[in-house]
């Protein structure tokens, strides 16, 4: 009872430290940064700046965002002070700019929801928020595109990272609840106090720190078989 309760423990222990964290809508949270935003709207009328319709095939649309790296169809959301605002990327770029630091692309009614600016179907510009073009977002992503791009932090259109495949996607962040949690699971439990599974509190934190040392030495020949498998 002893070598069982504590081996179900120590695996519960371990789900919970390698669980992708989930954000306030159930969604998994793949990966987040920060970086610099401008905005966009090609609607391939040629006016300003506009380089043609998206490379996505899909036409411009709120939350049609561009990147320089991140497979197309990849989904995630940006926060700016506070307001969350949802994407998809449906398109390739920055270009140049993306050398500077300017990792994302949003399109322009996203990018006037953001800041309290009004978006202008005429000049496709954001108005009322003084010329601005760029602002400091925080971004996650809960979804990756399936084709060709890079799944982890943004990096210069230049590179070519966008037309090549990403076997190695990043690894999903640890929420600090997840890791809070499984703390508090091998902590809470008294010294000498028997649960009611049968595993012993000062016992369980014993083995836990045994193998973190390399070696298991509780619960004798029984529980270092079943480690051993």
């Amino acid at each position: 009872m002893l070598t069982a309760s504590t081996v179900g423990a120590l695996t519960i222990a371990g789900t919970a430290a390698h669980a992708d964290s989930d954000t306030d809508t159930g969604q998994k949270i793949l990966l987040k940064g920060s970086t610099t935003a401008s905005y966009f709207w090609d609607d391939a009328s040629g006016r300003a700046g506009d380089t043609g319709l998206p490379a996505s095939g899909k036409p411009m649309q709120k939350g049609l965002a561009a990147s320089p790296s991140w497979p197309l169809l990849t989904e995630g959301y940006v926060v700016y002070k506070g307001k969350k605002m949802p994407f998809f990327v449906g398109d390739r770029g920055p270009g140049a700019p993306s050398n500077r630091g300017i990792m994302l692309d949003l399109d322009a009614k996203t990018f006037a929801e953001l800041t309290g600016g009004e978006f202008n179907p005429s000049t496709l510009g954001v108005d009322g928020v003084g010329g601005q073009g760029h602002i400091e977002v925080d971004y996650v992503i809960t979804k990756w595109g399936a084709g060709v791009g890079k799944k982890n932090h943004p990096v210069p259109f230049s590179t070519g990272a966008w037309s090549r495949r990403d076997p190695n996607p990043a690894t999903p962040p640890q929420s600090e609840e997840e890791s809070a949690a499984a703390n508090d699971q091998l902590l809470d439990a008294p010294v000498g106090e028997a649960k009611e599974s049968g595993v012993v509190g000062g016992a369980l934190t014993a083995g836990v720190l045994s193998m973190a040392g390399g070696g298991v030495v509780l619960g004798g020949e029984r529980l270092r078989a079943l480690l051993v498998r």
